[in-house]
C-alpha cells in the first residue's frame, strides 16, 4: 500500500475496515487513552497494548510492509474477534497515522517481533514455493498487479453505485437532500470507504455539509454533484483519458501514488503553513517556492484529530532540500526529501502577478484538473479594501480586484493584513479559487519580513 516507514493517512486506514461497524469501533480506539507500549519500526511493524473491557489487555501488532510475493499488510491481535483487521488493529493504525508523537519509533517487544518475523518467513516460503527460479526476497509483480486490479474493481463498483445515487437524487429533487439529513450522505460515504475510494467519500461528506446553508445552497449542491459526476465518469472511462489526466483522476478517487518526478534540489522559501482540522484528522498544508526554479509546491503532513502534524517549517525562511513531484495533470503536491541544512533567513520573495492574471491562471488550471478548489498565487501591489459586508484585494494601479473568501474575511489574519498595508500596496501570497482569494502570507513593499496571516 505504501513505502515502508511512511505512515498512512486516516482515510487509508479506514479503507481497510471489513465493515461499517468495524470502522466505527476502530475510530473510537484511535486515541491514546486505551493504548500503552505503542511503537513502530522503519521496517513496517506497528504494535501496542489496548486496554480490554473485561480488564484483559489485548496485544496488537500490524505488519504494514509488502512482503516478498506481494503479501501484506497483515494483522494479529489477542482479542477473540474474527474480523481482519479487528477494531484494535484499526485503532492502532489510526493512532499511528497521527505521527511519531502518538506512536514513536522504536524496537519491537519480543512478542511483536516474533510474530512479524514468523509471518515474513511464512510468506517468503509461499513466494519461493510458487515462483520457481525467483530469488528469495524478490517481489512478485504479478501479485501486485492482481491486488491493484481487485481494488480497481471495487472502486468501479462503488463509482457505479454512486452514479445511481446521484441519479436518484436528481430525479427526486434536491429538496429531498435537506429533508433526509446528514445520515444520507454519511451512509453513502461509508459505502465508498467500503469500495476503497476515500477520495469519493471525502467529496460526498462535503456534499452533506451544503443543504440548508444559505439561500443558494441548491445551486452549490448541484454544482458539486456535477463535479462528483465528472469524477465518477473520469474513473469509469479512465482508459480513454490522457495519461496525466488519468493519473489525476486516480489521485482524486483516493488511490495513493509514490512521487514520480526526479528530486529537485533548491532553496525552498516557506510561503505558508496552515492546518485544516477534521473530526478524525488534521491536515497541514505547507507551500514552498523554489528561489532558483520558480516552482511552487505543496507538502502535506497529517496528524490525528487534536494533535499537530510532525512537520513544521517556519514561514519566511528558506530550506535547502530536495522535492519529488507526485504524478498527475496540474499536480503541485511534492514529497520533501533530503534536507541539506536547517531553515535559514532569506531576503528572497516570490514574483507576483495582478488580480486579473490570477483569475486567468485559475481558469487555465481547471483544464488540467477540473476538481481543483484553488491554486497558489502571489499578488503584487494589492490593497485590502472593504467591499460592503466583505473585503477584496484591489490592484493598486488598476481597476480590478479579487474578493476574499467568506472564511478569509472572518479570520483574524485579515486585520493583520489591513494593518500591514495601512492603505499602501503589499505583496500577498494565498490560494485563489472559485470562492475567492484566501490570503496566507504578506510582505510590505520594500524591505520587511513575511507576516503570517
Amino acid at each position: 500500500m505504501t513505502e515502508q516507514g511512511v505512515r498512512w493517512t486516516a482515510d487509508q486506514v479506514l479503507a481497510l475496515a471489513p465493515d461499517s461497524a468495524s470502522r466505527k469501533a476502530g475510530s473510537k480506539l484511535g486515541t491514546a487513552g486505551p493504548w500503552s507500549g505503542t511503537g513502530s519500526s522503519r521496517e513496517g511493524a506497528v504494535w501496542g497494548v489496548c486496554a480490554g473491557g473485561g480488564g484483559t489487555p489485548y496485544r496488537t501488532v500490524v505488519d504494514t510492509a509488502d512482503t516478498p510475493g506481494g503479501f501484506g499488510p497483515a494483522y494479529h491481535c489477542s482479542c477473540p474477534s474474527r474480523k481482519f483487521p479487528c477494531k484494535h488493529a484499526l485503532g492502532l493504525l489510526l493512532l499511528w497515522s497521527g505521527g511519531e508523537a502518538a506512536v514513536p519509533a522504536g524496537r519491537a517487544p519480543d512478542w511483536a517481533e516474533e510474530w512479524v518475523a514468523g509471518r515474513r518467513r511464512a510468506t517468503r516460503g509461499q513466494e519461493e514455493a510458487g515462483t520457481a527460479g525467483s530469488a528469495a526476497g524478490s517481489a512478485d509483480p504479478e501479485a501486485a498487479r492482481r491486488r491493484a486490479e481487485r481494488r480497481a474493481e471495487r472502486i468501479t463498483a462503488g463509482a457505479t453505485e454512486l452514479e445511481q445515487r446521484l441519479t436518484d437524487l436528481l430525479r427526486s429533487g434536491l429538496v429531498t437532500a435537506e429533508q433526509a439529513g446528514h445520515g444520507l450522505w454519511e451512509e453513502t460515504a461509508a459505502r465508498m470507504i467500503d469500495a476503497q475510494a476515500p477520495g469519493l467519500a471525502a467529496r460526498i461528506r462535503e456534499l452533506g455539509s451544503i443543504p440548508g446553508t444559505g439561500p443558494d445552497w441548491p445551486v452549490r449542491l448541484l454544482e458539486e454533484c456535477a463535479l462528483l459526476h465528472l469524477l465518477d465518469q473520469g474513473w469509469l472511462h479512465r482508459e480513454r483519458l490522457p495519461q496525466a489526466l488519468a493519473a489525476t483522476v486516480r489521485t482524486r478517487v483516493g488511490l495513493t501514488a509514490a512521487p514520480a518526478g526526479p528530486p529537485l534540489r533548491d532553496h525552498w522559501l516557506v510561503l505558508s503553513q496552515h492546518d485544516t482540522p477534521d473530526p478524525k484528522l488534521t491536515t497541514r498544508r505547507i507551500w514552498l517556492h523554489g528561489t532558483a526554479s520558480g516552482r511552487t509546491a505543496l507538502v502535506l503532513s497529517y496528524g490525528a484529530a487534536g494533535r499537530a502534524p510532525d512537520l513544521a517549517l517556519p514561514v519566511g525562511l528558506a530550506l535547502d532540500a530536495e522535492l519529488s513531484a507526485y504524478p498527475g495533470a496540474g499536480q503541485r503536491r511534492a514529497a520533501l526529501g533530503e534536507r541539506f541544512a536547517p531553515p535559514a533567513p532569506t531576503t528572497a520573495r516570490p514574483s507576483g502577478i495582478s488580480t486579473t492574471e490570477a483569475a486567468v491562471r485559475y481558469g487555465e488550471a481547471l483544464r488540467d484538473d477540473p476538481w481543483q478548489e484553488s491554486i497558489p498565487v502571489t499578488l503584487d501591489d494589492v490593497i485590502p479594501v472593504p467591499d460592503g459586508g466583505s473585503w477584496q484585494l484591489a490592484d493598486a494601479d488598476g481597476d480590478t480586484a479579487l474578493p476574499l473568501t467568506p472564511a478569509a474575511a472572518a479570520r483574524p489574519g485579515l486585520w493583520r493584513l489591513a494593518a500591514l498595508s495601512g492603505g499602501a500596496p503589499v505583496k500577498v501570497f494565498g490560494e485563489c479559487g472559485h470562492r475567492g482569494f484566501t490570503p496566507l502570507t504578506a510582505w510590505p513593499v520594500g524591505e520587511g519580513a513575511a507576516v503570517r496571516l
